[in-house]
């Protein structure tokens, strides 16, 4: 049984804020899938004709939600990069984990915040937090990293598995060898909850074609609000 528990510290802090969950059990991950192959240039394509100049991509008002938040950290979201990239570089969509690619392919579509997890390295239950500042993980690069006060982030009972700024963590991480994947969406004030549950079917809907038989073990929404 999947335990999460909500501190006060995350609701009172960004007012507005939703975390989405889903969990799936006994998911196929083979090494390629040519129906999501396709489904990456249709999403390039799209991407493309949708989106004429950096002026307009920036002035989606999801983008400006998550760029407010990244830049109170003095950062960048690293999913406008990426967007840049496709977009306006003519890059296509790496080749990666089917599992991780799904979640990718979903991630640029609806330009939401998304970390991957294995179910099966979670020492439950996990815990929703603003880290304080003091807390250090080790990264998916190898590299220990130290939080910034103030960042969404998530932990299980051996650590931290997630935060905003820096992404999900090394010993979670998703794998060739995941059958029960955890997805985590965080999204910041201003991009609602609406568009995070879309954002979690559409990552099943991706899995699903490579994985149809997939099961939803839990699929659950969070909003922040003072308390």
């Amino acid at each position: 049984m999947i335990s999460i528990t909500v501190l006060k510290s995350w609701r009172t802090a960004y007012p507005g804020a939703v975390v989405g969950l889903m969990a799936l059990k006994n998911v196929a991950n083979p090494e390629k899938s040519d129906a999501l192959e396709s489904k990456k240039r249709e999403l390039e394509n799209l991407l493309r004709a949708q989106i004429s100049t950096k002026s307009d991509l920036v002035a989606l008002p999801i983008i400006q939600a998550y760029n407010a938040y990244y830049k109170a950290f003095r950062k960048s979201y690293h999913v406008l990069n990426q967007l840049e990239s496709i977009v306006f570089k003519g890059k296509s969509i790496p080749n990666v984990i089917m599992l991780v690619e799904a979640m990718f392919i979903a991630e640029l579509k609806n330009k939401v915040l998304t970390a991957g997890h294995d179910l099966n390295a979670l020492e439950l239950p996990i815990t929703l937090d603003i880290s304080k500042g003091h807390e250090r993980y080790m990264m998916m690069n190898g590299r220990e990293q130290s939080l910034k006060p103030g960042d969404m982030m998530m932990a299980d009972n051996q650590g931290i598995i997630s935060s905003v700024i820096y992404g999900p963590d090394k010993r979670t991480r998703i794998t060739q060898e995941t059958k029960n994947p955890l997805f985590v969406v965080y999204a910041p004030p201003g991009v609602g909850e609406s568009r995070v549950i879309q954002h979690l079917r559409d990552i099943r809907g991706y899995i699903e074609l490579f994985s149809p038989e997939v099961v939803v073990d839990l699929s659950e929404t969070h909003v922040a609000q003072e308390k």
